[in-house]
């Protein structure tokens, strides 16, 4: 039995969760998304960060409030970009920025070997 309490949620990471359930086709267009205060309770959350995440959403061009009835999913325009593909780009999007980063960190780690290989170089502390 796990001995450690599960860890909360963030509102990025539960924006992430929307994301992809909306990118699965699990939320479409004109679907309300859960209630702020259930979620908020059934992930173990604060309401603020529920709303924090869904107004992330809302930037993102994924949903719509609509005052005193609840967050749904956009539905849009004959011509324009839907939901679902907007949060698959953006999940591709995430993961090629994750791939390109852990690449960077490669390269620092290279270029610091190089530079401690090759040694000072004229006009650094210490050449």
């Amino acid at each position: 039995m796990d001995s450690q309490p599960k860890r909360k949620p963030n509102a990025r990471e539960i924006a992430a969760r929307i994301r992809d359930e909306i990118a699965a086709g699990t939320f479409g267009p004109g679907d309300r998304l859960p209630g702020g205060r259930a979620y908020a309770k059934k992930l173990g959350v604060s309401l603020m960060t529920v709303q924090n995440a869904y107004a992330q959403l809302r930037e993102e061009g994924l949903v719509e409030g609509v005052s005193g009835s609840g967050t749904y999913v956009r539905d849009t325009a004959p011509g324009e970009q839907g939901p679902r593909e907007a949060a698959q780009r953006l999940t591709d999007l995430q993961a090629e920025v994750a791939r390109v980063s852990t690449e960077l960190v490669g390269l620092v780690e290279r270029v610091k070997q190089l530079e401690a290989a090759v040694g000072p170089t004229e006009g650094e502390p210490g050449a």
